[in-house]
This record gives C-alpha cells, structure tokens and sequence, in this order.
C-alpha cells in the first residue's frame, strides 16, 4: 500500500516519480534509465551485481526481472547460490554489490586488491554507480510502498524489453 496519497485511478509508481519531488525524480529517474543504457560492463557481470541487489533489497519482482537474450536461469541460481559456477568477474561484481548494499565499511584494502585485479577503475566507478542505483532507488520505491508495480524500461546494454520470469 502506498506511504503517500496517490489520486484515484493513478499508479503508484508513476505518481512517486512523476507527481511528486519532481525537482528530484526527473533527475533520478534519468540517472536510472542510463545505468541500463549507458553502462559498458559485460551484461553477465551487470546482471550478478543487478541481482544481488535485488536479493539484498528482497525486491520480488527485481529478483524475478530478465534481459532479453540474457543469462539463462543457471546463471542467476549460481549469483544467488553463493557464485559456483561464475567467472572470477561475475563472482567478484556480485561480491561488490552485496558489500555495497549490506556491509560498505568492510571493504577491506585485500578485497580492493582482488577488485583492481580484475577490473579499470572505470569499470569499478561503473559497477559502484549501477549498484548504488538500484540500492538507492529499489529502497526509495519499497520505502513508499510503490514497489508492487516496478518498470526497468530497457534490458542491459541495448534496446529490449526487461522479462518478467517466475
């Protein structure tokens, strides 16, 4: 149930990021749609950190959401089953994203070593940004109790439409 007055008839979601704070949700919202479009990171390792996010937040229609010609559900079972089965990148994205959303100050100088190893700080700027998104964003919307009806306009890296699974 909405935690603000949404108008008969309207959509929750759309009244929090259209109707209200405009100031701030035109931005916000255009932060949002160009983590999926502009982001470069390979779509797998988008979508270990996407994902883990999305367990961290317990966003059930996130958890459920899947890119068009995207990993399979072996891939998505692997993130969210502890990482066997990835690649050292997917595995240390996913890694990324559950530190930034649940334990941010226990990101150790070793777990930046094994980060930098493997990743540009461009990339590493990149994951930080998508993943503070979808955390920042995921709670705002959970926060207000508009999460019922979440829309990812674009699948990762391309035009497409984000499937719902499950």
């Amino acid at each position: 149930m909405p935690r603000i007055d949404v108008p008969a008839g309207r959509d929750p979601l759309l009244h929090l990021w259209t109707g209200t704070g405009n100031e701030l949700t035109g931005p916000a919202a255009a932060f949002s749609d160009a983590v999926y479009r502009n982001s470069t990171l390979p779509l797998r390792e988008f979508e270990a950190a996407r994902i883990t996010v999305a367990d961290v937040n317990q966003c059930q229609i996130c958890l459920t959401l899947r890119p068009e010609s995207g990993p399979d559900q072996a891939f998505y079972d692997a993130v969210l089953g502890g990482a066997a089965g990835l690649t050292e990148r997917e595995a240390l994205a996913a890694e990324f994203a559950r530190r930034f959303a649940a334990d941010h100050l226990g990101m150790d100088d070793a777990f930046w070593a094994r980060l930098h190893a493997a990743f540009s700080d461009d990339e590493l700027v990149q994951l930080g940004l998508c993943t503070g998104s979808w955390l920042a964003f995921g709670r705002l919307n959970q926060v207000f109790g508009v999460d019922g009806a979440c829309r990812i306009p674009l699948s990762p890296h391309g035009p497409g439409r984000a499937e719902r699974r499950g």
